[in-house]
């Protein structure tokens, strides 16, 4: 744990006590400050109890006495309704932060050469893999390596700070816009599309929040930008303006005059004076498709950009196992490959599953977000057929039946996953992928998608050990006989 000392003898609430409210208020209350934790709902607020946060109930608390409001990122503080605990903040005009803001005054308050390298990571798509593989980079090649923030761990439950410590963060929109204090050594800005409006109002807005991730840079830091949108570029071509800090642009599919870029699967490093070819990412085990290609360049720069060797990091791309619920291999019968892309929660995310295999046998629907399914059109042409599940079915067959699109309604996700299989097998066509991308969140089946994507891969563990335990018995007749 990260003890926030900076906050000693403040008076500081805390609301929502899912797991960054949980490590914030123990963080806190190890650093001195008087905690008032507390959350609307009793069954959380018991849990967090029994891990040893004091609880206060703030619905009567007189705020006037309160320093500094922590406020679940989850929890809105304007739009689409701010919640009772934001309204109380700003009536009395309380600063309302989140646990990454904890986390920067703690950085700050140390002496410049005790503080850890810190590595900061948003888009809409691809900050889980981009902030994984930099991880494993950092460790391939010896480095202390702290992964937290909207991915696994919170930051302030990552072991505490020492000088020669990387901590790796990946930020949601949601985080940053209650962020002022960061100063990230490498910060990473990977691509920008519809998602959060709701949250944010408008995409000038959401692109606000995720640029603050740039904020409090110096000359000395690294600023890396996905260029293959036209966002992206724009963005890019403003930060060399301001001319504050190292600009990297990066790439997954174009040549680049600096920065990093991959091309055919080719990675090269124009960050120094030579253009240098590093690696093949079609030796990658874990980096299917150029959206990874894309990750791959933003890791190869942070890390660069941070002093490690070129081929040092290239052979760390390669042994990179990939991440759960994105691309994950689960498995095969015969040719018949499983993929689990639950993470893929809105169309731009399952797009780069589409395009990345042919002859998919396509898993798809949950809740459905703006714009459908519509936009995917142009990767239509891979998918053999479509099983539709939860609360899009309906609306996803229409578009794919005005595609002639072959595609059933399945409802629930084991009965997709069957029926996809069987299809799939008795096909007997070359390398068919079953692929969960679902382009939908998971709120109306499954309590969030890496719960779907365990069942995914339980499911397809299951048949995959049938039909094995199947041949093998079959194997035993013959050889009988």
């Amino acid at each position: 744990m990260i003890e926030a000392s900076t906050f000693k003898g403040q008076t500081i609430a805390v609301f929502g006590l899912g797991r960054s409210g949980i490590s914030s208020a123990l963080s806190l209350q190890a650093g001195g400050a008087k905690v008032l934790a507390w959350d609307d709902h009793a069954g959380t607020r018991d849990r967090a109890a029994a891990l040893g946060v004091k609880l206060t109930d703030l619905t009567g608390y007189d705020w006037t006495q309160i320093d500094e409001l922590v406020l679940s990122p989850g929890v809105p503080h304007e739009l689409p309704q701010a919640h009772w605990s934001a309204e109380a903040a700003k009536k009395a005009v309380v600063p309302i932060i989140c646990d990454i803001e904890i986390f920067a005054r703690e950085v700050a308050a140390r002496a410049p050469e005790r503080r850890p390298k810190i590595i900061a990571i948003t888009g809409t798509n691809g900050k889980s893999t981009t902030t994984s593989l930099i991880g494993h980079i950092l460790k391939e090649c010896g480095r202390d390596a702290q992964i937290g923030g909207n991915i696994g761990r919170g930051v302030l439950d990552l072991d505490p700070m020492h000088r020669g410590a990387f901590y790796v963060l990946e930020l949601s929109s949601y985080q940053l816009e209650r962020t002022y204090s960061l100063k990230a050594n490498a910060a990473v800005f990977l691509n920008l599309t519809p998602d959060h409006l709701d949250r944010h109002g408008d995409m000038k807005s959401y692109e606000k929040a995720k640029l603050r991730v740039f904020d409090n840079q110096v000359a000395s830091d690294a600023a890396i930008i996905g260029v293959d949108s036209p966002e992206g570029k724009s963005i890019c071509t403003r930060l060399i303006s301001a001319n504050n800090r190292r600009v990297l642009p990066i790439s997954g599919r174009r040549s680049l005059g600096r920065g990093v870029c991959v091309i055919k699967s080719k990675l090269y490093n124009v960050m120094d004076k030579t253009c240098e070819k590093v690696v093949d990412l079609s030796r990658a085990i874990g980096l299917d498709g150029e959206h990874n290609w894309q990750n791959a360049s933003a890791a190869f720069a942070v890390v660069r950009s941070l002093g490690l060797d070129a081929n040092d990091i290239g052979n760390a791309l390669l042994n990179f196992p990939g991440l759960e619920h994105r691309l994950e291999n689960i498995g095969s019968i015969g040719s018949a490959k499983f993929v689990n892309d639950s993470k893929a929660t809105n169309a731009d995310a399952c797009a780069q599953a589409l395009k990345t295999y042919d002859n998919i046998y396509w898993i798809a629907g949950g809740q459905a977000k703006e714009g459908g399914i519509e936009n995917l059109s142009p990767h239509f042409k891979n998918i053999t057929r479509a099983y539709l599940i939860g609360e899009a079915a309906e609306d996803f067959h229409e578009t794919l039946k005005a595609e002639k699109i072959p595609s059933k309604i399945s409802g629930e996700l084991r009965m997709a996953i069957l029926c996809a299989t069987r299809d799939a097998l008795a096909s007997k066509s070359v390398n068919p992928v079953i692929l969960l991308s679902p382009a939908c969140a998971s709120f109306d089946q499954f309590k969030n998608f890496e719960i779907r994507g365990d069942a995914f891969r339980g499911h397809a563990v299951e048949i995959i050990e049938i039909y094995e335990r199947e041949r093998a018995s079959a194997n035993m007749q013959q050889g009988a006989a």
